[in-house]
């Protein structure tokens, strides 16, 4: 099995690199041609559902879009695309750790797993780091005891085991006397949320090329052997107890949910059972900006992700073209928008730093739709060493849009820069 790590929107091609783009490796990248064809088809059928993983740019390149994390072909290749946001010699481990703590963050995973030594421990791609830490958790819960259940069992035997089935033994044929029908229940480990992490487990064996994550798969499944995979993922998961019988269960839940494609914005699922999880970097960036900003504001300001009460007009009586700010603050009547891009900004006024017309349209509505045309929005940008330092923008009427540097390798906000918002 083939490892190819790359970046958002790298291009990859089954034609041998040139000595310039092979001197890119996160940004260019050579596949084989069946891992190529099935990038096609794959997009192809995504494209139907609004979200293009690649573009075909001729028929020798394709282009990524903007999804981060990790895609397995059927033939073996495993392609990891891991966020843009380094330039450094260092860029593919600094930004496999920044993938980790954004899906941690994103996905509200345990706390104790969110720990500086344990995510930098491990650098492998990030298919072999989610594995790793499914098998961790589902090998703590297994040393705690699998959850186990009755079940009735209704059969003929040639022994009295539980209850008489006596309306059936009564319609016994001649010659079976010395048979009963009997019912009893059995103490057995058969129950939803075993059968899923069984099937997650199947998969991990499937999938896994890190030998620690191999032999300690194998190992979970010899013990799990009783348990039958899951035959209907969504119907079980939906079943999943959470009572507190169950509570040392919710450790290994949502490791679980993401092996089997069911708490991710993209999986991709079919005839092809590989674990393939894609996240939109924007998604990413929104939540972890929002968990730092939920910690800044003071308890009485409530935080909207999106905002969706306000339209843009109305026709014919009705609201039409809702508008979604990806954040809301409001605080009593006072309100404040603050929307995410992931994007690089930089220093030069000519080309107006970088920025978009559509997006400062878009904020121009949301801030006369959701604050009444006056008041502070906020821009929140991922911060480089080209920042702009000017970074106030005045719309008529009092409304005014502030650029905001948002540190995402963990110092996270300047309080100064939202000084503006009701603050702890």
């Amino acid at each position: 099995m083939k490892t190819v790590t790359v970046r958002e929107h790298a291009r990859l091609t089954t034609q041998k690199l040139s000595a310039s783009d092979a001197a890119r490796p996160l940004d260019r990248a050579q596949i084989s041609a069946s891992a190529f064809d099935w990038l096609c088809e794959l997009s192809s059928r995504l494209r139907v559902a609004g979200a293009a993983l690649v573009h075909a740019e001729n028929r020798t390149w394709l282009r990524l879009d903007n999804f981060v994390g990790v895609v397995q072909t059927p033939c073996g290749t495993v392609i990891e695309i891991l966020p843009k946001h380094y330039d450094t010699e260092d860029a593919a481990p600094r930004s496999r750790l920044l993938l980790r703590r954004l899906i941690l963050d994103a996905l509200d995973l345990p706390a104790r797993v969110t720990e500086e030594a344990a995510l930098e421990i491990f650098d492998g791609p990030i298919s072999e780091w989610l594995i790793r830490q499914f098998l961790r958790e589902l090998d703590a819960l297994i040393k705690q005891g699998l959850r186990f259940h009755y079940q009735r069992v209704e059969e003929e035997a040639l022994y009295l085991r539980g209850q008489l089935n006596v309306p059936r033994q009564m319609q016994q044929w001649p010659g079976r006397d010395h048979r009963f029908h009997i019912r009893h229940d059995l103490h057995l480990p058969d129950r939803p949320e075993n059968r899923l992490l069984r099937r997650a487990l199947d998969q991990v064996c499937r999938s896994t090329q890190d030998p620690a994550n191999w032999r300690l798969a194998h190992e979970l499944r010899a013990v799990m052997s009783e348990v039958p995979p899951s035959k209907d993922i969504e119907s079980d998961f939906h079943r999943w107890s959470r009572d507190r019988l169950m509570a040392h269960y919710e450790a290994v839940a949502p490791w679980c949910r993401l092996i089997l494609g069911h708490q991710v914005p993209l999986a991709i699922t079919g005839t092809w059972q590989g674990i393939s999880l894609l996240f939109p970097m924007e998604k990413l960036f929104e939540r972890c900006v929002a968990k730092a900003l939920r910690q800044l504001i003071t308890p009485h300001a409530k935080l909207h992700t999106p905002a969706r009460s306000k339209y843009l007009c109305w026709h014919d009586d009705n609201r039409i073209f809702r508008l979604e700010p990806d954040m809301l603050v409001t605080n009593g009547e006072d309100a404040w928008v603050l929307d995410c891009k992931w994007k690089r900004i930089d220093d030069e006024r000519k080309s107006k730093y970088g920025l978009s017309q559509p997006d400062f349209y878009q904020l121009f509505a949301y801030g006369h739709r959701y604050m009444a045309g006056k008041g502070d929005l906020f821009l929140i940008f991922p911060q480089g060493a080209e920042f702009p330092q000017e970074r106030l923008f005045d719309f008529d009427g009092g409304m005014r849009l502030w650029l905001v540097p948002f540190d995402i390798d963990g110092a996270g906000f300047d309080s100064d820069h939202l000084s503006a918002l009701p603050m702890n």
